[in-house]
């Protein structure tokens, strides 16, 4: 049964997009199927049945001015924040749209699961109210470009707050990382780890099989889910080599940071 935690909750996913990405800019808009791939993550999110909300974050620098005329011709929700300052970012988002759950999402992950969302959504929902945070990114056991980060809103003020590093107000959630004892976080594991699967967008490569992947899918269903992929590089397994060669960028953030927290 999931619990609600503190009455009625407002829970609002809260995509962060940006148009002036080192290795490939503008690829939050550039389109599969005619359609830009932040409009195929604002669907796939959207069929999540616990977010109530979406809004897409970007930054008040002009080159994020795209952004906002994509978002006014869909009519999708927009917030404008800091460029550097990510955090303050989400905490402006989150008071703009009235959160009292943010479920943090990036643009760069344009094969969001609805079902992977809601799962961690259920997960942080079980939870005693001490756990002020939920993910399923570290340790890593879902593909690249399923990541699901939930949180409250008084963690959220918390960070941005008390939070001084660089790294920190870029990132919105290591603070959470760095203080377990404060938030006490729990850890959402897949049963299966598929760690080793890249569906993120850093690289143009990344967007070859991002690319691949979704016009294969769509053609046999419009809703596909973490499943439906795997089911489809299993059955073409040169696809997987499309972006092989791709570098993560080193995380600060590392796994032990979770020795002792919950997992499940």
């Amino acid at each position: 049964m999931v619990l609600r935690r503190n009455g009625e909750l407002t829970k609002v996913a809260i995509i962060q997009a940006r148009m002036s990405s080192e290795r490939l800019p503008g690829k939050v808009l550039k389109e599969v199927n005619e359609k830009p791939l932040l409009l195929h993550q604002l669907e796939r999110v959207a069929r999540s049945k616990h977010v109530e909300k979406i809004v897409v974050a970007t930054s008040t620098n002009p080159a994020d001015d795209e952004i906002e005329k994509f978002a006014k011709k869909g009519n999708i929700s927009l917030f404008r924040g800091s460029e550097g300052d990510v955090l303050s970012r989400f905490e402006g988002a989150a008071k703009e749209t009235g959160a009292t759950t943010i479920i943090r999402l990036t643009a760069d992950c344009p094969l969001s699961d609805p079902e992977v969302i809601d799962h961690v959504i259920t997960r942080y929902l079980e939870q005693p109210n001490a756990c002020k945070f939920a993910t399923n990114a570290i340790p890593r056991s879902y593909p690249a470009g399923l990541e699901v980060e939930c949180f409250s809103r008084e963690a959220l003020v918390i960070a941005s707050s008390e939070a001084k590093e660089d790294y920190d107000r870029e990132h919105v959630t290591p603070f959470f990382y760095r203080n377990p004892n404060r938030f006490f976080p729990l850890s959402v594991v897949s049963t299966i780890n598929y760690s080793k699967e890249r569906w993120t967008l850093d690289e143009q490569s990344d967007f070859y099989l991002i690319k691949k992947i979704m016009e294969a899918l769509s053609q046999i269903k419009v809703d596909f889910k973490m499943v439906d992929v795997l089911n489809i590089l299993d059955a073409n397994p040169d696809w997987r080599k499309l972006n092989s060669a791709v570098q993560e960028t080193p995380r600060l953030v590392k796994d032990n940071v979770f020795k002792g927290a919950d997992s499940g």
